[in-house]
């Protein structure tokens, strides 16, 4: 059975390397719909050192494998918005991921090469291959993690600067600004990226003449924040008017105040239990210490 499932690891191997070598070419209808599509304008590639700063060792060294794991699918679209949210791009994600999976697949091997080549002995094939395949795919699906990682912490900024600036907009229209300028006034106090992308979607909907919030809302739907696309469609049931709009932003900020306070709540709550778990960890020992000579003695004597 581990023989069988050896050479169906190493048939996807040599699969993905075949693939890594000689990328699928693009269909006739992907090259037709490209020729209708604008070119877009590329920024200057940086040189030198700064090339190599930008970009990783890992994401170099595994460029050639991205079409193959292109043409498998990856990444899907939750993981897909995950890495737009978080500004990484495709092909460094893929080239890191490919990397990760062959120093798995290797390091074991080689280990266990240099544990032969010191003692003398060391486990067979078996152990080795299966644990080459194990720690590939765990490498494998390393990045994702990182990258989910990353994405959480966007969109908690995003939810913090969004309490923040709903508050700011409050207090400017009941000073008697009208929604337009408390916007603008809210936008211009923040920074950060969070702040920034909420300033983006300001300018979008002035130069689009399109409508504020739903540029907000089409902003919760790219990076996955709820609380951006409730605010969107609560704003447009509350129809145009000045009084309905302050009146339901009002609610919304006071909604994620509440929110916010809960979720600190809680996370300090979770904090004091773990730290309880060090120290009864710390007293075990200390008991284990006090009472093992003790207990030595007396089954010595037994």
């Amino acid at each position: 059975m581990m023989g069988i499932l050896l050479g169906i690891v190493f048939g996807a191997f040599l699969t993905l390397l075949v693939y890594a070598l000689n990328p699928p070419r693009p269909s006739l209808a992907q090259r037709v719909a490209a020729l209708g599509r604008p070119p877009a304008v590329a920024l200057p590639a940086p040189r030198g050192r700064d090339a190599d700063a930008a970009e990783g060792w890992a994401a170099r060294a595994g460029r050639r494998a991205v079409p193959a794991l292109k043409s498998l699918g990856l990444p899907g679209a939750s993981l897909g918005r995950d890495l737009r949210l978080a500004e990484i791009s495709v092909e460094s994600f893929l080239a890191e991921k490919a990397i990760a999976a062959l120093i798995g697949v290797i390091a074991p091997g080689a280990a266990v090469a240099a544990l032969w080549g010191a003692t003398g002995s060391g486990p067979g094939w078996q152990v080795t291959g299966a644990a080459s395949l194990v720690v590939g795919v765990v490498l494998f699906f390393a990045p994702d993690f990182n990258v989910r990682s990353a994405a959480r912490k966007r969109r908690e900024e995003l939810r913090h600067t969004l309490s923040v600036f709903l508050n700011l907009t409050v207090v400017a229209l009941a000073g008697g600004a009208g929604i337009h300028q408390a916007l603008t006034d809210a936008g211009s106090l923040m920074h950060g990226w969070a702040a920034s992308q909420l300033r983006r979607a300001l300018t979008a909907a002035d130069v689009g003449r399109t409508g504020v919030w739903d540029e907000i809302g089409a902003l919760g739907r790219h990076s996955g924040v709820r609380e951006l696309t409730e605010l969107s469609a609560s704003v447009a049931l509350a129809g145009s008017e000045g009084a309905k709009i302050r009146a339901s932003l009002e609610a919304k900020a006071a909604a994620m105040r509440t929110r916010r306070l809960a979720e600190a709540d809680g996370a300090a709550q979770a904090a004091t239990e773990r730290m309880s778990l060090p120290v009864v960890v710390m007293f075990a020992g200390f008991l284990i210490f006090i009472g093992f000579p003790a207990l030595h003695k007396v089954l010595a004597g037994m």
